[in-house]
């Protein structure tokens, strides 16, 4: 599996561990494999692999988990992969960018 990373320190993941009872959802359905299950709990092993698909927080039962889904940047990292183009999330030059 090709680990794409995602821009540093900006991806909106959250994992609120006291509310996880390790079912291993969020580690099934993650694209690019941010979690793993330690100790019956899920943990987050790299939160800049995370591309804010929100299929974890989705997934999960117990509301463990929470991110910002469908985020400017990471629609464009994903339709960049889809079409074979360069990711661009339009905001190019904005201090709102990414």
């Amino acid at each position: 599996m090709v680990r794409h990373r995602y821009l540093k320190d900006v991806a909106t993941l959250a994992l609120a561990a006291e509310k996880c009872t390790g079912c291993g959802r969020c580690a099934e359905v993650c694209p690019h494999g941010v979690f793993d299950i330690a100790g019956r709990k899920a943990r987050i092993t790299d939160k800049d692999l995370c591309m804010e698909c929100g299929a974890c927080a989705k997934n999960c039962p117990l509301a463990a988990i929470s991110v910002d889904a469908g985020v400017g940047c990471a629609y464009a990292f994903i339709r960049g992969w889809l079409t074979g183009s360069e990711p661009s999330c339009d905001c190019s030059g904005s201090s709102d960018c990414c």
